[in-house]
């Protein structure tokens, strides 16, 4: 059976990639870093979601010879200038440390509602994801990286709620729903996510490559 690497130790990001390979009825094993450990962790060097995207595909596809697939994600708020945008994964010094990151932003934003002369800031955020796809070097499309791209809009919270998800997704609200990321049953967070909107764009690459 053809292989797939996710180029992610990230449980909870492993998880929503594989349900939705897995109902997409490819024909393909998947793996992932978790199943890699002698892998050393591809540093993030990149400025964008891209770049860091490529840089993850690239370096995994060299490691293993397999087709890659990796994602760069994250959350851009808008009163936050932006950030923690390409550093979410890490915006607390910790990479991984959800509760922490979380936490940091929520300060960050009460910090800007008690600079603001009424008290109120623009709550507005997006999540963003690109995924990227990388063929060995034994591929008709050895040396191509291609790119998708999905966008979820919203807003953040005062408090963390829900136990699904990982990352923001607890604190974080998409337009036109009342429930947190964290909320929504994975189907449901599927069809609207960022992440969800990118798979769905390169599945169809997936089958007719792979």
């Amino acid at each position: 059976m053809r292989q797939l690497i996710l180029a992610s130790r990230n449980a909870g990001k492993i998880r929503e990639f594989k349900r939705m390979l897995e109902e997409s009825s490819i024909d393909v094993e998947v793996l992932s870093l978790l199943d890699f450990p002698e892998l050393p962790d591809v540093e993030e060097t990149g400025t964008t979601l891209q770049e860091n995207a490529r840089l993850k595909a690239v370096e995994i596809t060299q490691a293993t010879g397999k087709p890659c697939l990796a994602d760069d994600s994250g959350i851009f708020i808008d009163v936050l200038d932006g950030n923690p945008g390409v550093y979410s994964a890490r915006w607390s010094g910790v990479h991984g440390d959800d509760q922490a990151n979380n936490a940091k932003v929520l300060r960050e934003i009460h910090e800007k509602e008690r600079a603001a002369a009424n008290g109120q800031v623009d709550r507005s955020a997006q999540f963003r994801c690109v995924v990227a796809l990388s063929f060995p070097s034994d591929h008709q499309s050895a040396g191509e990286v291609i790119f998708e791209s999905g966008e979820m809009p919203g807003r953040i919270i005062d408090e963390p709620r829900g136990e699904h998800g990982f990352g923001y997704d607890p604190i974080f609200v998409p337009d036109g729903f009342s429930e947190t990321s964290a909320e929504l049953s994975a189907q449901e967070k599927d069809r609207i996510s960022h992440r969800g909107q990118a798979m769905r764009k390169i599945l169809p690459i997936l089958a007719a490559t792979l």
